[in-house]
């Protein structure tokens, strides 16, 4: 993974992306806040981030609102974000297959618990990285 090549599509120094920047702020917080309801209630950490509120929130802010950063470093938060919650459900969809049957319920609860400390590692990295206005790597094509 290397470090996107990103043009700016307005000049930062002008506060242009100050708005987009806050959005991008509100949907880690969102994020984050479904992430923790999962560790302190009964719910896991993958299961209130895929269905709660506060993330199924972020996700259409995060729809709604990418044109305004298309071009921009920020784009690779937006994608950072979309990416962590489609491929969490997509490992809980896998989970609830396995645990379909007695033989794999270990193997869906190792799923969930590892998808969950995945959750929480991308949500702690893409915001510290948005604190130090860095942009996130982008997947090699």
């Amino acid at each position: 993974m290397t470090e996107p090549e990103v043009i700016p599509a307005r000049d930062e120094a002008d506060g242009q992306l100050d708005g987009p920047r806050a959005w991008c702020h509100v949907m880690y917080g969102l994020h984050a806040l479904s992430a923790a309801s999962g560790i302190i209630s009964s719910a896991s950490i993958i299961g209130a981030f895929v269905f709660g509120w506060p993330s199924i929130i972020a996700v259409i802010i995060n729809y709604v609102t990418r044109d305004q950063v298309r071009g921009t470093w920020l784009a690779t938060h937006w994608r950072w974000q979309l990416r962590s919650f489609w491929f969490a459900a997509l490992w809980l969809v896998v989970a609830g297959l396995l645990a379909v049957t007695l033989i794999g319920i270990p193997a869906a609860f190792m799923v969930i618990v590892g998808t969950g400390l995945w959750v929480l590692y991308r949500v702690i990295r893409g915001w510290m990285a948005l604190l130090d206005r860095r942009a996130m790597p982008v997947p090699a094509a």
